[in-house]
């Protein structure tokens, strides 16, 4: 072999072991981000959005706060990212399952049965959507900005599934999804609060029977003004006497 083959051999292989070391580096600067992504989010999830900070983030997983402050670069940028990684779990565990179903009503039941799935998993910790948007419903910025964009995407999905209920013949042709959305988004809500704050018994049975309600007053063949349909009522519970009082008042 050329004394220059060699040379040019040997700078080659050089390159190569500086590449294989850049890659090795990138690859292990990606796992400790989704290390530290993956603890923000336990984070935000007990403490809020607005409860993150690089400083808590370093105590919880052990780093300096300059080792966290190099991925993120600032705090505004951290919960972002946390908004976006909760967004990604809420894709893998919501909507991409959902989205395998056939259009139209099976598609739309699979999406509201696994978020009410995901927000029954979240009553100890709290939704990011749900809890974000009572943080930031009044604070403009980019973080709210992220926050908005990602539930809008959502209801951007939801709003589709409708619609091609409608056009698979299984919804009223003068459904108007963006209420119809509003309804099943209220019932979320609801499941929240009453699951989450009150520690109410049932709480996701009577999400999932109230959307029965939902999708029949919509169905296909459903009067379009239903207003002699009666639904038999739950038995009204006790009033606190507390209340009681405040209505004798």
């Amino acid at each position: 072999m050329s004394d220059a083959t060699s040379t040019h051999a040997k700078h080659a292989a050089d390159a190569a072991r500086e590449r294989g070391r850049g890659h090795h580096g990138a690859a292990k600067g990606q796992q400790t981000r989704a290390t530290i992504l993956d603890a923000a989010l336990s984070l935000a999830s007990q403490m809020g959005i607005e409860g993150l900070s690089i400083g808590a983030l370093a105590e919880v997983i052990g780093m300096s706060k300059s080792g966290v402050f190099a991925h993120f670069g600032s705090r505004e940028e951290l919960q972002i990212s946390v908004i976006r990684e909760y967004h990604e779990l809420f894709y893998a565990e919501v909507f991409l399952p959902a989205i395998r179903e056939p259009r139209g009503l099976p598609r739309l039941q699979a999406m509201f049965d696994r978020w009410v799935a995901m927000v029954a998993t979240e009553i100890d910790s709290g939704c990011i959507y749900i809890s974000g948007a009572t943080e930031f419903d009044d604070r403009p910025g980019p973080v709210r900005d992220a926050l908005a964009s990602m539930v809008l995407t959502w209801h951007g999905a939801l709003g589709r599934a409708i619609r091609m209920s409608v056009e698979e013949g299984q919804l009223r042709v003068d459904t108007d999804h963006m209420q119809m959305l509003f309804e099943i988004h209220g019932l979320i809500l609801s499941l929240h609060h009453d699951a989450r704050f009150l520690r109410s018994a049932g709480a996701e049975d009577r999400a999932r029977l109230a959307f029965e309600r939902v999708l029949h007053f919509y169905a296909q063949g459903a009067p379009s003004n239903p207003q002699g349909v009666l639904v038999a009522a739950a038995a009204a519970p006790t009033p606190h006497p507390a209340y009681t009082s405040l209505q004798k008042a």
